[in-house]
């Protein structure tokens, strides 16, 4: 769920390996991120919405992602793949660092690109503290 960058990214080198990707997005113009070689499918819509899921084929997915720009969406998206559709493999962007630590459960995977990040650039400056 979503076509931004990082989902574009991720959907372009799957399908390029060989697997099956559907990517869904709110805004059918985000699809221009996908290399014209791409041979998955796109599906315009609300990835919180059952219906917009099962047209993407949520019942027989192996993964979903969620990478929108919506902490809150992510999250719920996440939840109902999860919780409702079984996926088994569900990961969730969350920028908010605390939002991360509290939706973070062994169901539900998530990650903060936020503390990433400033993980990464405090090790480029040679200090090497945890980032709260």
């Amino acid at each position: 769920m979503g076509c931004g960058r990082v989902g574009a990214r991720m959907a372009a080198h799957m399908a390029g390996n060989g697997h099956t990707v559907t990517v869904i997005d709110l805004d059918p113009r985000a699809f221009r991120r996908l290399p014209t070689d791409y041979e998955g499918t796109k599906v315009t819509g609300n990835a919180i919405n059952s219906k917009v899921l099962e047209r993407a084929g949520i019942e027989s997915a192996d993964a979903f992602v969620a990478v929108t720009q919506g902490d809150n969406r992510n999250y719920m998206a996440s939840q109902i793949a999860k919780e409702l559709y079984r996926v088994p493999q569900v990961l969730c962007r969350i920028y908010d660092p605390i939002r991360q630590e509290m939706f973070d459960e062994p169901a539900l995977r998530t990650f903060s690109p936020t503390s990433v990040g400033a993980e990464i650039m405090l090790g480029m400056l040679g200090l090497t503290e945890d980032v709260d």
